[in-house]
């Protein structure tokens, strides 16, 4: 669909960002979430000129920010010649309406944004079928602004019913786009089903967490095989399942698309099948950039997301990437540091609170550098092979 392409084909289109910081979300929690913002639009194509944030009780119901700062925005936008305006929420679709009409400028919301992600690194039918269902489930209560190109899918002769107007039909159009998608999705999800249940019984491993964290480099590590890995939310949309060998111990290993904070209900309903990887996984491997700053919340909001998706407790292997990166932070522990580079070195790591947590067991490692990659082999292996042992009892080849 057009409406689902709105940053795909553009050369680096200038933006502005707006965010609210209001409820329990503290000043820095914000800027925060509004950097993402930023690298979710360079992701899109978009360069930021300038980030707009305003403290409110809650956002304002009629144009999300106050009407003094809606002035400044569009002030800024007029003199600097700003291509769009993002905002850092869902807006509702009079939210939309009224902040276009006195903007006179295209606007975007954090959900039109990562579904216009997804539509453009949706590579698979699966992947486009996703993402088309959950555009259009996104674009339905909004088309009091988008409906005049959606008449020439059908043509409009004989088409309308008495008296009925032209955003009925489309309504009527999309409604049942997106039921000719579900039906789709169901025949590609039985075919997918079989293909899970033709690997037989293997152990199953499954890798999770917040974008960007290196799932794919660490896909390419252990499996010797050749992902997509590239430094941009959301470079893997497709599962890939690789089967891989530690000694003489085979298992599956998935990778699987990463997470991300208000991550889209229609994305997350539209992708459940992609995420039954992750339901169906004996073990799963939480891979965290420890050398990101917000690494502990985007270990919250992972989690939150696999309570969602699956409330199963399985054993779980937390990864520690990113260790050639880590900066130390003396506010938080004691930590013997290399003089020369800063770094925290792998055994004072290994003393952290991180090594520590509890129903998990804990490697720190540099996938880039293949830093440490033994251990996390080992650790690996005997997790798979415990389980190995309970599904196959008499197998005794492991002994």
């Amino acid at each position: 669909m057009e409406q689902g392409h709105v940053l795909v084909d553009a050369v680096e289109e200038s933006c502005v960002l707006v965010g609210v910081i209001s409820g329990d979300i503290t000043e820095s929690q914000a800027e925060e979430y509004i950097d993402e913002l930023e690298f979710l639009a360079l992701t899109a194509g978009a360069i930021t000129k300038e980030k707009f944030l305003q403290k409110l009780p809650l956002p304002n119901p009629k144009t999300y920010v106050g009407s003094g700062k809606l002035d400044e925005i569009k002030e800024y936008i007029d003199e600097n010649n700003i291509d769009l305006v993002i905002f850092d929420d869902e807006l509702s679709p009079s939210q939309l309406r009224n902040i276009e009409r006195a903007m006179n400028i295209k606007v975007l919301d954090r959900n039109n944004l990562i579904l216009d992600i997804f539509a453009s690194r949706a590579r698979t039918s699966h992947a486009k079928t996703q993402v088309e269902l959950a555009q259009l489930q996104y674009l339905l209560p909004r088309l009091t602004r988008m409906w005049t190109h959606l008449e020439r899918q059908k043509g409009g002769i004989g088409m309308r019913g008495p008296g009925e107007t032209q955003i009925e039909t489309d309504r009527r159009i999309i409604q049942k786009k997106i039921s000719l998608l579900k039906e789709k999705l169901k025949s590609i999800d039985k075919q997918m089903s079989v293909q899970r249940g033709n690997r037989g019984q293997l152990v199953r491993v499954a890798l999770v967490g917040y974008t960007n964290v290196g799932k794919s480099t660490l896909m390419n590590l252990m499996s010797k095989s050749e992902v997509f890995a590239e430094n941009k939310l959301f470079a893997t949309l497709d599962t890939t399942v690789r089967k891989v060998v530690i000694e003489n111990l085979p298992f599956l290993l998935a990778d699987t698309v990463g997470f991300i904070r208000k991550l889209p209900h229609q994305l997350v309903e539209s992708f459940k099948s992609t995420l039954d990887e992750v339901r169906e996984a004996d073990v799963l491997m939480h891979v965290l950039d420890i050398s990101h700053p917000n690494f502990e919340d985007h270990f919250e909001v992972v989690n939150e997301t696999l309570a969602e998706i699956d409330d199963t407790e399985k054993p779980t292997i937390v990864v520690f990437n990113k260790i050639d990166a880590y900066q130390y932070d003396p506010t938080l522990e004691d930590h013997e540091v290399d003089s020369e580079t800063a770094l925290v070195p792998l055994e004072e790591l290994k003393k952290t609170w991180m090594a520590k947590l509890p129903d998990a067991k804990c490697v720190f490692i540099s996938a880039q550098n293949k830093e440490n990659i033994d251990e996390l082999r080992s650790v690996v292996y005997e997790e798979v092979k415990e389980i190995f042992q309970v599904r196959y009892p008499y197998h005794n080849f492991l002994y």
